[in-house]
Formats: C-alpha cells, sequence, structure tokens
C-alpha cells in the first residue's frame, strides 16, 4: 500500500512538473535570445565529436529546435569533404514503432518529404534508415546524475536500452527547466551530457 501511494505521489509530482515547465516553455518572452545562445552551445560542443550521423528530434510543445544547428554541422562536414575522406553527414530524426513502442531514425534534410506520425509529429517519409552514434533528446526537465523529465511514454528509455552499441545521449533543454529533487525510475537510462542556452549541465565542469 505504502508503495503504491509512493508511486501515486511520485507520478502526481511528475505530472505538476510537466505542467509547469511545458506552460513555461510555451509563453517565452525571451525564446529567440535563449534558442541563438542553445544553438551557439550546439555548435561550439560538436566541434570536437567524431559522429558522421545524428538523431534529434522534431520540436513540439515549445521544445527547442536542434535543426538548424545540426544542418550547419552537416554543412561543415561537407566543405570538410573537399579537404579529407571524411564521411557524409546525416541527421536522422525519430519514428515510432507502434509495436514495441521503440524509435527508429530516419534520414531528414531540410526540404525532405514530410509526413505525419501517429501522435500528430512530423516525420521524414520515405526516407533511408540511419543508425545515429549521438542522439540529441529533449528535455522538458533534466535533474542530478543526467536523468530527464521526458513527456512520460518512455520512447527514449526503451530506445537507449535496446540499441547496442549504446549511443552517446546528450539533453536539450532550457536552464530553468533544472528539478534538483527529481529522482530516478528504475527503468530511467540516465544520458550521458545535458545542455542548455547556459553552457553544459551536465557532467558539471571541473572548477
Amino acid at each position: 500500500m505504502d508503495n503504491k501511494d509512493g508511486q501515486s505521489s511520485l507520478q502526481s509530482q511528475k505530472a505538476a512538473w510537466r505542467k509547469s515547465l511545458i506552460d513555461k516553455r510555451q509563453t517565452l518572452a525571451d525564446r529567440a535570445w535563449r534558442n541563438d545562445m542553445l544553438q551557439r552551445v550546439m555548435r561550439v560542443w560538436l566541434i570536437e565529436r567524431p559522429d558522421a550521423v545524428i538523431g534529434a528530434y522534431w520540436p513540439i510543445k515549445g521544445e527547442f529546435d536542434p535543426l538548424p544547428a545540426l544542418f550547419r554541422w552537416q554543412e561543415a562536414g561537407l566543405e570538410e569533404d573537399a579537404k579529407s575522406a571524411q564521411r557524409h553527414r546525416r541527421i536522422g530524426l525519430p519514428v515510432v514503432n507502434k509495436v514495441d513502442k521503440t524509435l527508429t531514425f530516419y534520414t531528414w534534410y531540410p526540404g525532405c518529404p514530410m509526413e505525419e506520425d501517429a501522435y500528430g509529429i512530423p516525420k521524414p517519409k520515405d526516407t533511408e534508415i540511419v543508425t545515429p552514434t549521438l542522439i540529441f533528446v529533449p528535455c522538458v526537465g533534466y535533474g542530478p546524475g543526467g536523468f530527464r523529465l521526458g513527456y512520460g511514454g518512455g520512447f527514449y528509455d526503451r530506445t537507449l536500452a535496446s540499441l547496442q552499441p549504446k549511443p552517446f545521449t546528450v539533453g536539450l533543454g532550457y536552464d530553468f527547466a533544472w528539478l534538483p529533487e527529481l529522482q530516478p525510475e528504475i527503468h530511467d537510462v540516465p544520458l550521458d551530457a545535458i545542455i542548455t542556452d547556459t553552457g553544459v549541465m551536465w557532467p558539471e565542469q571541473r572548477r
């Protein structure tokens, strides 16, 4: 009984955090400035990464849009191709597998054909499946240890638990989404890094 009450309380707290943060995100007065700052943090962070295939997401409910920064990363790869044998960089967007509720990533590029998935979210239509070595994950909120608060569907946790080798995972969110009291559940998979409009939040920078 106590365990059920505790679980119910935890889910109620997460639902309250989720609603509060999404409401704040959708009414940001300084959205353009925050987005510009997070784009810059992303671009600098990506400079040292060796990845040729990166998974991202189509922004919904006021989420930060990672695609402009990734398109610039892709263009920079094309410039390097003229000087070296670097592989063509590709960007993938997730599509939900209806059977096991995991995500499969399909190639995205500006202007590629799109259609809505079962949840009304745009996804690439009839493009190539790719396997990212790095995945940018949207965060409603995030807490100690690299754990994130999502929408409650568990898609990313199931996907990351099933992928071998496991890709490097990076949460994206705004600095006000920090939840110091967020506690992971048994199925939660921690992110490898979290970056925000004010810099790297996880792992903490050494002083």
